[in-house]
């Protein structure tokens, strides 16, 4: 026999200002019981809506108000292991305004601001995300470079803790740099894994565009920025191993698409590549994608590469969350790649389109594609 859900209680109690404030005090919110997620709002309201991520469901869903109280509920069914950014719509005389979840402490933020974030059963932030004081940390410096193609870019150096100009490293550079150190921990992250060996030890130029979304999308001066003008020069500063295999590039959303079409334009001298939920938009009739003109280059881009599909690095890694709409088209994208003889993986994860779902794939990433000589130790 299953378990009377707490909200189920509270329901049948007659409940009051009294009954609410007690059902609330020290209990964690959301409410999480096995799959089942009851989302809480408390306050005068002449209406609550939940506002969330997850692709396929409606994007906003009425809570129900609990009778002679201020206190609003919704159930849903949501499998463990999920994290889910969400917020309220809450309505009060005519006006909406979007918050977040003032009972819940868990956030993300992002470049747009903060989302409260849903830990379903099973999930919690990686250890490896965190900082650890035992950790030798690498340093980070600005990296101004005047490029002949796109003009003064302004970015960040990583350099490991045990960095020595007599070594040689690998090279990953990283589009939206500032994104992934800011929401994504990154480098935090890559303290963390060369400490414990399980990626060797790396130079990591993290790049920023003032125009990404078109500069992203396969733009021609883009990729010899960063092929032509930022790898040589790099390589002329630092003691870079000279193998397709020893660069990296990546990206995530429509910087995977710059990290893929780069690739493309100058095939194997990137001999891995790091992919997250990347906006992969095609179609198969005509040239005009749902998700509109913002798109139309990225498709004539993804349109000629499925016609003439082709090898163009040794190693992709491709990460996405199972709630955005991105899935279908980085399902569809693997075996196109993984039939050109490259080796490819895909890891899917019950989360977004979001800083966080990308954070917490790079140790699988970068140790796929990167593995250190401890690496095969750690599950």
């Amino acid at each position: 026999m299953s378990a009377v859900l707490a909200i189920d209680e509270l329901l049948a109690s007659a409940p009051d200002a009294a009954r609410v404030t007690a059902f609330l005090s020290g209990r964690k919110v959301p409410i999480v019981e096995g799959s089942i997620i009851t989302f809480c709002w408390l306050g005068h309201a002449d209406a609550v809506s939940l506002r969330h991520w997850i692709y396929g469901l409606e994007s906003a869903t009425a809570l129900s108000r609990v009778s002679n109280t201020d206190l609003w509920y919704l159930k849903l069914d949501i499998p463990s292991y999920s994290r889910v950014e969400y917020k309220y719509t809450v309505h009060r005389g005519g006006a909406s305004e979007w918050i977040e979840d003032p009972l819940n402490p868990n956030r993300a933020r992002d470049p747009f601001g903060a989302n409260s974030v849903l830990q379903a059963e099973g999930y919690e932030a990686p250890a490896w995300t965190r900082r650890d004081p035992s950790v030798r940390e690498g340093l980070l410096e600005p990296h101004v470079f005047n490029s002949a193609s796109l003009g003064q870019r302004n970015g960040t150096l990583y350099l490991p803790a045990r960095f020595r100009r007599t070594r040689q490293y690998p090279l990953l550079v990283v589009h939206d740099g500032s994104d992934y150190l800011n929401y994504a921990s990154m480098k935090v992250i890559l303290d963390n894994l060369i400490h414990r060996l399980e990626i060797p030890d790396l130079i990591v130029a993290f790049t920023d565009s003032p125009d990404r979304l078109n500069e992203y999308a396969n733009d021609p001066l883009h990729a010899r920025f960063i092929t032509e003008e930022l790898a040589p020069d790099l390589a002329t500063h630092f003691p870079l191993i000279d193998r397709p295999q020893a660069r990296c590039l990546m990206g995530a959303s429509f910087g995977a698409v710059a990290a893929f079409s780069t690739a493309v334009r100058y095939p194997d001298f990137w001999g891995r590549l790091l992919l997250q939920s990347g906006s992969f938009a095609f179609t198969d009739i005509g040239t005009r994608n749902r998700r509109g003109p913002l798109f139309d280059k990225v498709v004539a881009f993804v349109n000629g590469y499925r016609e003439m599909p082709r090898a163009v690095s040794e190693r992709v890694f491709m990460s996405c969350g199972v709630y955005e709409s991105l899935i279908y088209e980085n399902r569809s994208l693997l075996p196109l790649l993984s039939a050109t003889g490259m080796e490819v993986r895909l890891v899917e994860a019950r989360d977004g389109h979001n800083w966080e779902n990308w954070r917490d794939r790079l140790r699988e990433g970068l140790s796929w594609l990167f593995p250190g000589p401890l690496s095969f130790i750690y599950e």
